[in-house]
């Protein structure tokens, strides 16, 4: 495991959460899942925590139970080359979830996460530009981000 690992805090749902996220992108798997024992506080057997990768990355998902949730204060800010990567990470993360505005949606275990085209930085500019204002402008209008709407923004 790296030196610094995101953890996420579930109520019961982690090794549930680390196979759906690791179905979700490419070198991704489960690297180890850790029981409760005798010592508890959750049942022996149920699963305390479970060690994943999403792209490369490594995570831990933990069975804590309801004491704390998740707030849009901090997300998973995804890269997307194509539109089709965007639709399908949307499509899935969306569903049971929210979806917000600016490419934002929050997952069915109240993840949040921000799925976003890689060619953003490039149409937003330095952010003083006429152009920027336009590109802006559509990005506040949209939820799921749609690039060819981005780039014609950029064009006008």
């Amino acid at each position: 495991m790296r030196k610094i690992t995101p953890c996420l805090w579930l109520d019961d749902k982690a090794e549930e959460a680390a196979r759906f996220y690791t179905s979700l992108f490419g070198n991704s798997r489960i690297v180890n899942t850790v029981l409760y024992g005798d010592a508890g506080p959750r049942p022996r057997g149920t699963v305390q925590t479970v060690t994943f990768q999403l792209a490369g990355q490594d995570f831990m998902a933990l069975n804590g139970g309801p004491a704390f949730t998740f707030t849009p204060a901090l997300s998973f800010f995804v890269s997307c080359e194509t539109q089709e990567e965007i639709d399908r990470l949307w499509d899935a993360l969306s569903a049971g979830g929210k979806e917000m505005q600016c490419g934002w949606v929050t997952d069915r275990y109240g993840v949040s996460w921000q799925i976003v085209p890689s060619v953003l930085g490039d149409l937003l500019g330095d952010g003083a530009s006429e152009r920027s204002s336009k590109v802006m402008k559509a990005l506040l209008a949209m939820k799921k981000l749609d690039v060819k709407r981005l780039q014609q923004a950029a064009e006008l």
